[in-house]
């Protein structure tokens, strides 16, 4: 009886042991499947970042959130004009940034930008008028990723020139990381169907774009 009693004891300590080595093996591989996609920095992924955004723009399956440039009201920098807006240095920035993507072509683009003065100027200065503004590209906490399915044409690419918190919402709806986004930053999708959920391609900085594409 005695040694009855000691094999069922060992056989619950074994039992025991093999329920928290499991676990020690499950958690990680949960942790590793929950963990956020790394979004990927584009001026550091080679060559064929560049024909990879190039082709799919040339499809329209593009949606690229553009961050405003510099913020006056958090700079001593001179301001372009009132504090609510983006600075005087800034402006150059904003224009090279539209040079890139009139690069790209513009013909099949819709662009959009939040109603907040430093988003406009941003959106003047990057496409020389004054874009459509929206206040979805502001107010974004819960809606953003619907709102970008219910503005993207298919065919079209779709240009939103807006701010870092609406990044932020993006990420979080979507499950995905990034660093947190510079002035100027772009983030690119693409959504090759209207049924299916659009996927991140990667960011690049404002000062990154001559290392993907060349001028």
């Amino acid at each position: 009886m005695k040694r009855i009693f000691e094999l069922s004891r060992l056989a619950k300590y074994r039992n025991t042991l093999v329920v928290l080595l499991a676990a020690l093996f499950v958690t990680p591989v949960t942790l590793a499947v929950l963990r956020p996609m790394a979004a990927v920095d584009l001026a550091r992924a080679g060559n064929h970042s560049a024909k990879a955004l190039s082709a799919a723009w040339g499809r329209g399956d593009m949606v690229v959130l553009v961050r405003h440039v510099e913020r006056c009201d958090r700079s001593n920098a001179q301001c372009l004009a009132g504090a609510d807006g983006i600075t005087d240095r800034a402006r150059d920035v904003a224009v090279g940034l539209g040079a890139r993507f009139e690069q790209l072509g513009l013909a099949k683009a819709d662009i959009y930008n939040s109603p907040l003065t430093r988003t406009v100027q941003t959106s003047t200065y990057m496409f020389n008028q004054a874009s459509s503004t929206q206040d979805w590209l502001f107010k974004c906490r819960k809606t953003m990723l619907r709102d970008i399915r219910r503005y993207k044409v298919p065919g079209r690419n779709l240009i939103l020139v807006t701010h870092s918190e609406c990044m932020s919402a993006l990420e979080q709806s979507m499950n995905f990381s990034m660093p947190s986004p510079g002035y100027g930053l772009s983030l690119f999708l693409t959504e090759t169907s209207a049924s299916k959920a659009p996927t991140v391609m990667g960011y690049l900085d404002a000062a990154d774009w001559q290392r993907v594409f060349k001028p």
